[in-house]
């Protein structure tokens, strides 16, 4: 009895959401003209009111309560068909949200359908079918980890993410101009995953939001830096890295770590998850635009919405523009199939080797070449292995790198001794005079005390990258000589820069 009407139920909430299809979406309002506060404002409350309901209908389908179920599924599908037509003719509605509540009942609909079914000849009760999980061959590729934990809080990713006309914009931008990016962010994913993904897993958060979140801050760059000083794969800035429990230790800039970054995100993300009502999309625009800033446009008020016309209008474009892209790459990590989409597929297993004589990376990046099928070679992945090393400076023989398990034996083959290696060697040699020429630093003290040096900032510079690069004190040392303040420890190229305590490298 309980699985037709189901269907009749999910027939009408079909034919609504087809009908809302019908209309042209848009991001701003659907009709011209001043907005109309007061109507627009019912309209939303009509919206959450027959989502309520129809998620009563559906909870009683699956008590047996028949009559109930269909009592109050179908007044809350003809209720949103009217205020959805209503809303097309209202100045200042969003149609993106009655679309966005369209979807997420639908699918919440097909969940209960998939629970009420007959179990199969030969299903084992209880075993999930692939209409009810996620089908992503991304998650599907991962069962030690039960498809990679789709669930925010509880609740199924799809469902978290709406996927309204905003969404979709963004999902063309990463299939269209960005596509290289996005594969490029998943390939460098891929060979950090066994760093960044347990500090995920641990905190009980989703792979694909810290996929998307890396996707659009950093591309998987380990050392990407923004010229606001945000730093590492999940862009930091200074301060936030500090209270998250990342510092500087003896010159190395831990938001460069991608696992201690990992970490850092996760508990930010959980820390904001409890401030704003478990909103992703709130806590997304919290990492961009200011937890401060959204704490007091939503922190107080349980139903507020990012997509809401009059909190979304408050904030940057930029956020405006973040958010979406964030969930929209998190959403391809899971469905790539969905949208001629294919990810590559990398061995991101890890691997060590010993350096059997000095080397830098830059010179087994040479000797490596395209070892493995690798077409970009393997700087970045190198570099994003091994974040504390400086590229050009060769390291002692005795050293241990990380490098992708396929890497071992080439390196015994190439770059422990041979052709290549002889090859790397005189091209890095070759441009180290081109380096010491472009150094900015200069000495200023010879008394045999502590060294202080004057240091013109050059374009990408941040604190911690000149006290790593100099060897002279903390990214906070460098701030307090030259009057620099927190939290942006703001620096332009040309300045110059008082440097103190400076190591004898």
């Amino acid at each position: 009895m309980i699985l037709p009407i189901r269907l009749s139920m999910i027939a009408a909430l079909v034919a609504l959401a087809a009908g809302c299809a019908g209309t042209p979406s848009r991001t701003g309002s659907s009709v011209p003209g001043k907005v109309n506060e007061p109507g627009v404002d019912a309209l939303y409350a009509r919206l959450e009111a027959d989502a309520r309901r129809y998620e009563t209908g559906l909870a009683a389908a699956r008590t047996g309560e028949v009559e109930r179920a269909r009592t109050e599924t179908l007044a809350a599908l003809d209720d949103l068909r009217a205020a959805s037509a209503q809303c097309s003719r209202t100045p200042g509605c969003e149609r993106d949200r009655f679309d966005s509540t369209f979807d997420r009942l639908l699918r919440l609909h097909v969940d209960g359908l998939v629970d009420a079914e007959p179990i199969a000849d030969g299903a084992t009760p209880g075993e999930p079918t692939e209409e009810a999980g996620e089908s992503s061959p991304v998650t599907a590729a991962l069962p030690e980890l039960e498809r990679s934990i789709t669930l925010l809080k509880g609740r199924e990713l799809a469902e978290v993410i709406a996927v309204n006309s905003t969404v979709k914009g963004a999902i063309e931008q990463w299939l269209t101009q960005y596509r290289p990016n996005l594969i490029a962010t998943y390939v460098n994913y891929q060979y950090m995953r066994y760093r960044m993904w347990p500090e995920y897993h641990k905190a009980g958060l989703p792979e694909a939001v810290l996929f998307g979140i890396m996707a659009k801050e950093s591309g998987g760059k380990v050392h990407a830096v923004s010229r606001s000083g945000a730093s590492g794969p999940l862009q930091f800035m200074y301060a936030t890295g500090l209270r998250f429990g990342m510092t500087t230790v003896d010159g190395f800039d831990q938001r460069f770590d991608p696992g201690l970054s990992a970490r850092a995100n996760a508990a930010y993300v959980n820390e904001q998850l409890a401030a704003l009502n478990n909103n992703l999309e709130l806590v997304l625009a919290a990492y961009n635009g200011g937890e401060g800033r959204m704490r007091r446009l939503a922190g107080g008020r349980p139903d507020a919405s990012f997509w809401d016309p009059k909190l979304y209008a408050t904030l940057p474009s930029e956020t405006r523009d973040y958010v979406p892209m964030v969930l929209a790459a998190a959403w391809l990590f899971l469905h790539p199939e969905r949208y001629n989409l294919t990810f590559p597929q990398i061995d991101g297993r890890p691997g060590e080797i010993v350096l059997a004589q000095p080397t830098s990376i830059n010179e087994l990046t040479v000797c490596f070449g395209q070892a493995g099928g690798a077409t970009d070679g393997w700087f970045r992945t190198l570099r994003n292995l091994n974040p504390r090393y400086d590229p050009q400076q060769r390291q002692p023989a005795g050293t241990r790198l990380e490098v992708p398990a396929q890497l071992e034996a080439a390196y015994a083959e190439s770059c422990a001794g041979g052709r290549w290696r002889t090859l790397a060697g005189e091209l890095r040699d070759a441009a180290v005079p081109a380096r010491a020429l472009a150094s900015t630093a200069r000495e200023t003290s010879r008394d045999g005390g502590p060294r202080q040096r004057a240091y013109t900032v050059r374009k990408g510079d941040t604190l911690a990258a000149i006290a790593r690069r100099t060897g002279c004190g903390t990214p906070v040392d460098i701030a307090r000589a030259n009057g620099i303040r927190a939290p942006r420890y703001a620096i332009k190229p040309g300045q110059t820069l008082k440097l103190t305590g400076c190591s004898n490298r």
